[in-house]
């Protein structure tokens, strides 16, 4: 069987007629068994402030009737069919017994747990639209074969033992049926709900995809694939039609919010093609994410990454010495911190890190245990308000004249970091979080526009 795995990202199921349009979209193909859901647009934002400390009895409150009534929207569009209603009403309940327990014990699985109630809503009301067009269709408890570790907030998933699951329990009903699961959650072995962190439902699709041996993974959202940069910042961005692997996952890494960085790594483990497009403009086409390509151009877009910290650290001990690095990256490593750009000198070594880090909470990267441990061998200073700006593309290190088009461009501004040589396929620079949108303009008028 040619199996397709669709994602639908929050905006596609914001409301029913945004799921009907979907739904239309899985109609045309046969072969799209697997359909992976997100929440419905805002339900999750209104879950995390369910999950804040500073949340009152009274915001708990208006939180839930918002999150209902969202929910109870599509389902009387349904005409509430009963088993649905059933569904969405012990949900509901669900959120407010574990948003009440928080309120008095701040742990980690219960706000998982929490958070997790979002795509168990639009899951169960996503399957009844499918079934109203006249699909053999149910809604199927992703926890049952996404099986990760006990990180709360940002969990890992367990590659074999998701393959095991999947062909176990989920494979044999795609020939009978098509099937609607969550993005965004698992469990861990002892079955308590887990979650793998803010935009993990692309994720959670290629993972998917992976264990099924699927032919490709489709990613619907709200834009008509990827481009050469996000249009709002220049207007002439033009849509791609196809770019490889490698592209892409730079470009995600390097902010592309059309696709979660870590959709790309299944997909390339399992030479998954992916395709990228509009659930509102199906018939404009969209992107295709490909092993191997017909053209491999020098510039193929212009990303940018904003809310950068930049971690700086200095110490005499790095001078004609070993180890430092090394303590260093331990200490991350301890505290689950990735590690993005680095540069290094004589006594200093420069890291950057960025939000896709964080947890599903939003929960930021540096703790003040992570400081105090990093200033017990150097001395630490961060700064905040930048933005990561990459030029991505093939060749980049062995082109010549490429830097000299970029530094052109970044001349009236004050570059914090650049980083290049480490991948053909980038060169980074780090600016003020104000130029960003400027810089950014002005590097797409030169390489694509002149």
């Amino acid at each position: 069987m040619s199996l397709i795995v669709a994602k639908f990202g929050g905006t596609s199921v914001a409301d029913y007629s945004a799921m009907s349009r979907c739904a239309d979209i899985i109609i045309a193909n046969p072969n799209t068994r697997v359909i992976v859901v997100s929440a419905s647009s805002g339900v999750t934002n209104l879950l995390v402030e369910l999950t804040q400390e500073q949340t009152t009895d009274e915001r708990r409150k208006q939180l839930i009737k918002q999150i209902a009534h969202i929910q109870y929207q599509i389902l009387d569009d349904l005409g509430r069919p009963q088993e649905v209603a059933a569904r969405l009403d012990s949900v509901l309940s669900r959120i407010a017994i574990l948003s009440e327990s928080l309120s008095s014990n701040r742990c980690k699985a219960t706000m998982d747990e929490l958070l997790a109630q979002g795509e168990q809503c639009s899951s169960a009301l996503f399957a009844a639209v499918l079934r109203e067009k006249g699909e053999t269709a149910s809604a199927f408890d992703v926890r049952q074969v996404m099986r990760t570790d006990s990180h709360f907030g940002r969990a890992e998933p367990q590659i074999e033992t998701i393959a095991k699951l999947a062909n176990e329990q989920l494979f044999p009903l795609l020939s009978s049926q098509r099937i609607v699961t969550q993005g965004f959650i698992g469990a861990d072995e002892t079955g308590s709900t887990t979650t793998l962190g803010r935009g993990g439902s692309d994720y959670s699709a290629a993972l998917l995809a992976e264990a099924l041996k699927a032919t490709a993974v489709e990613i619907w959202t709200d834009v008509a694939g990827i481009y050469t940069t996000d249009p709002r910042l220049a207007p002439n961005a033009s849509p791609i039609a196809e770019i490889s692997f490698n592209e892409a996952a730079e470009m995600a890494t390097f902010g592309a919010k059309v696709l979660h960085p870590a959709t790309i790594l299944p997909a390339v483990r399992q030479k998954i093609q992916v395709f990228v497009g509009s659930s509102r403009e199906p018939e404009r086409g969209g992107t295709w994410i490909r092993h191997q390509v017909e053209e491999a151009p020098v510039y193929r877009a212009v990303a940018v990454r904003r809310d950068q910290t930049l971690l700086n650290l200095h110490s005499l001990q790095m001078l004609h010495a070993q180890g430092f690095l090394a303590e260093t990256f331990a200490t991350l490593a301890r505290h689950k911190i990735s590690v993005d750009l680095i540069t290094t000198s004589e006594v200093n070594v420069s890291l950057t890190l960025d939000k896709t880090g964080s947890d599903s909470a939003g929960n930021g990267l540096l703790s003040e245990a992570l400081l105090q441990e990093l200033s017990q061998h150097c001395r630490v200073r961060v700064e905040d308000n930048l933005a990561l700006v990459a030029i991505v593309g093939n060749k980049i290190a062995s082109t010549p004249g490429v830097c000299r088009r970029v530094f052109e461009v970044l001349e009236p501004h004050n570059v914090r970091m650049i980083c290049q040589g480490a991948s053909p396929h980038n060169l980074c620079v780090l600016v003020a979080e104000s130029e960003a949108a400027q810089v950014v303009s002005a590097l797409h008028e030169n390489l694509f526009e002149a």
